[in-house]
């Protein structure tokens, strides 16, 4: 299913990329912007973000590292 009309950019796609991701470095913090230059492209009009986040939302890989997780929470406590 085509997410992204302005840059061609499908579901598919954003899941592999996910999963490339995740694979490359199991630590790193998933963003629209990280994507976008992943797939080697930049965001136009910003119309597909909504369904874009939600397909991302929706990938197994998807998620902060169990040990990122948190991480705010314990600074303010010291």
């Amino acid at each position: 299913m085509i997410i992204c009309h302005c840059t061609g950019i499908t579901d598919t796609e954003i899941h592999s990329a996910i999963d490339w991701m995740r694979a490359a470095d199991p630590d790193t913090i998933i963003t629209p912007g990280k994507l976008y230059r992943a797939l080697g492209r930049k965001p136009d009009c910003g119309g597909c973000l909504p369904l874009f986040m939600a397909t991302m939302a929706a990938s197994p890989a998807m998620g902060v590292p169990a040990h990122l997780r948190g991480l705010r929470r314990r600074e303010s406590a010291t």
